[in-house]
């Protein structure tokens, strides 16, 4: 795990505010769905004076892998949050084995010595769900010491409370009051039969532990809740306020998947795609929260100033994309992509030209940092995604143009005499005015006079020669940045294409 901040020990732990938790498990990239819930920890603790937890839940050693825990990295990386304390669960497994045994000190759980049930897992039949076995629920102390001091296999079992009427019930801070029978609710395992917790036991007992108050997830943890509550307060911890999460689903209404959607569930595919992470995180707010003054361009102060738990929504948000898509734009949200094109338009121009320099860099263009300086006020307007430099400014960075259609140079109601005779006087007006945006104007403007056309067709073929296409940044200040000796190359070259 990267040493992105030390863990605290326990008797160090923050009392004051809430103490939230982000407990992903290494089992794949970092999903959007999971970057939305760190997000919302993470303004929760913020905006209450509270402390952010980070938790690997990496005990499913069969699943977890190097790759998964370097994604979910990289991603919480790019969004740059922070948190505050760094934990691994697979570094916690005798708490958790602690936590389990004194369950079944107090006779709430039992040793399971069907072969069938020495997981997790639910049996279900045609007479329903798998709840207990009676023999082994009901099997003596004296019996099942036997059997364990043989060395018998066995998973440890929470002795659901059965046949009393007893329910389990919680409020939740999205969903209302959730009630459900004990009588439904099977026994499930606590250890398995190699004595690694399973999923439930190990949360609560790291959640119990680590003093956590707020438990923020995803809506598909609800059902779980149940047997999380009946932990607690079988290990004598009163258990957190839950606020569960509605999940993002694809247009289709089908849950986001990578199996299904690809790599658009993916966080760092949109850092790939040239979002801005502020722009990003702006979204993913929005996908089933809402502030009360239904704002959407929002910072990362203003999230911070306006996040409630009564903000979230009920209803599943959608992530609305094109499947298949026909342009790489069209591979995510448009209201992601505008705000990521408002948030560019919000930098200064020193930092939005900061984040482009690596991307141009990247790209095998050899530039310094002053000329891509230079270049970014004139496509700060022009671009929607940070990657879009390479497609509306590449001509800034290159020695020689691609090749383009010599027909772009003919002006509209013109003909190549035209455009050849515009180039010829821009060649030899060029050749002795300041490479200022005024001058220019002014020498440019006089030399369409003098030809007797219309600016609009003095300007498009210079445009065209130089930039390689009709689409491109103000002429006059794309004519500055270029200067005049690539400026003039190009008209050449473009007069010959003539």
């Amino acid at each position: 795990m990267p040493d992105s901040s030390t863990p605290i020990k326990k008797d160090n732990l923050s009392a004051s505010g809430p103490r939230v938790r982000f407990a992903p498990s290494p089992t794949g990239f970092l999903h959007v769905g999971s970057a939305r819930t760190f997000i919302f920890n993470w303004l929760y603790a913020r905006r209450n004076g509270g402390t952010m937890v980070l938790r690997l839940d990496d005990t499913d050693v069969e699943r977890n892998t190097e790759a998964s825990v370097n994604s979910i990295f990289e991603g919480l990386t790019w969004l740059n949050l922070g948190w505050d304390e760094e934990y691994k669960q697979s570094e916690r497994l005798a708490l958790h084995q602690k936590t389990a045994w004194s369950i079944f000190e107090k006779g709430l759980a039992y040793r399971d010595f069907t072969p069938a049930h020495t997981g997790d897992a639910e049996k279900s039949g045609a007479q329903g769900t798998w709840l207990f076995n009676p023999g082994m629920r009901e099997l003596s102390p004296e019996e099942s010491d036997r059997r364990a001091a043989a060395g018998e296999p066995f998973a440890l079992r929470f002795r659901v409370p059965r046949g009393i009427g007893e329910q389990v019930h919680f409020h939740d801070a999205v969903y209302g009051e959730q009630v459900k029978a004990a009588d439904d609710i099977e026994d499930f395992a606590l250890l398995r039969s190699d004595g690694m917790p399973t999923y439930h036991l190990a949360s609560c007992a790291d959640d119990a532990d680590l003093r956590i108050t707020h438990i923020i997830r995803g809506q598909d943890h609800l059902t779980n809740t149940f047997k999380h509550v009946l932990i607690f307060e079988a290990a004598g911890a009163k258990p957190p306020q839950f606020a569960h999460l509605p999940l993002l689903v694809a247009p289709d209404g089908t849950k986001l998947s990578k199996r299904r959607h690809g790599p658009v569930v993916s966080v760092t595919t949109y850092r790939d795609a040239g979002f801005l992470p502020e722009a990003f995180i702006n979204f993913l707010c929005l996908l089933g929260w809402s502030p009360k003054n239904d704002r959407e361009m929002l910072s990362l102060g203003d999230l911070q100033e306006l996040f409630t738990l009564e903000g979230i929504n009920r209803a599943n948000a959608v992530v609305n994309f094109k499947e298949p898509a026909a342009t790489p734009e069209e591979t995510f949200d448009p209201k992601a992509v505008w705000l990521n094109a408002e948030h560019i338009r919000g930098l200064a121009i020193e930092d939005l030209s900061a984040r482009l320099l690596p991307i141009v860099r990247e790209a095998g263009y050899n530039v310094d940092a002053a000329q891509v300086l230079r270049v970014t006020p004139l496509i700060r307007e022009r671009i929607k995604l940070l990657r879009d430099v390479l497609t509306t400014a590449d001509f800034f960075f290159v020695d020689q143009l691609p090749p383009y259609d010599p027909a772009e140079l003919i002006p509209q109601k013109g003909d190549a005499a035209m455009a050849k005779k515009v180039l010829e006087k821009a060649q030899a007006v060029l050749g002795g005015v300041e490479f200022k945006h005024d001058p220019l104007d002014q020498a440019l403007r006089a030399a369409a006079q003098e030809l007797a056309i219309k600016a609009g067709q003095m300007f498009q073929p210079i445009r065209v020669a130089v930039c390689g296409r009709k689409n491109a940044p103000p002429l006059f200040e794309t004519l500055e940045v270029l200067g005049r000796e690539k400026t003039l190359a190009r008209i050449g070259e473009a007069i010959t294409k003539l």
